[in-house]
């Protein structure tokens, strides 16, 4: 079954694949305390060592609000819009992905509440949200894909 289908809600296709700013993006984040970083230090979507927001769906920012909330954990966004990631329909560059950073909170926060659904193709270990998004477990971040408007 693709990622995106089964249990999730979905709303119009233009709230559902609506993309966002870079400055939304970034003042969604910071008004629930969830920060970002890139190696480059740049918010380039073009330039793959920096963390762009650009074009990055609503609903995939409200996820990682609803995420941060739900949790209480620290919650550091490391991986955005920006090239360099694997490509696909439901890929960070078409807005559905983030890539949040390991810490001890957020892990065992994903691995108590969501269920384990088995590995992906490449071998990393994911969990499902009851709201129907996946947390994949890539061994030094969590790639997480919003498939419900504002659910974590």
């Amino acid at each position: 079954m693709p990622p995106c289908t089964g249990r999730t809600r979905r709303r119009s296709t233009r709230a559902w694949r609506g993309g966002i700013g870079h400055a939304t993006a970034t003042s969604m984040f910071r008004e629930v305390g969830v920060t970002w970083s890139s190696s480059g230090g740049c918010s380039n979507r073009d330039n793959p060592t920096c963390t762009s927001f650009e074009q990055l769906n609503l609903a995939t920012a409200q996820g990682a609000q609803t995420f941060k909330r739900a949790s209480g954990c620290a919650l550091d966004v490391t991986g955005g819009t920006e090239t360099g990631h694997a490509s696909g329909t439901y890929s960070h560059w078409n807005g559905y992905k983030l890539d949040f950073g390991k810490n001890t909170c957020v892990t065992s926060y994903v691995k108590n509440t969501f269920t384990y659904i088995g590995p992906r193709g490449d071998g990393a270990p994911q969990y499902k949200s009851g709201s129907g998004n996946i947390y994949a477990d890539e061994g030094n971040h969590w790639d997480v894909l919003y498939c419900n408007c504002g659910g974590c």
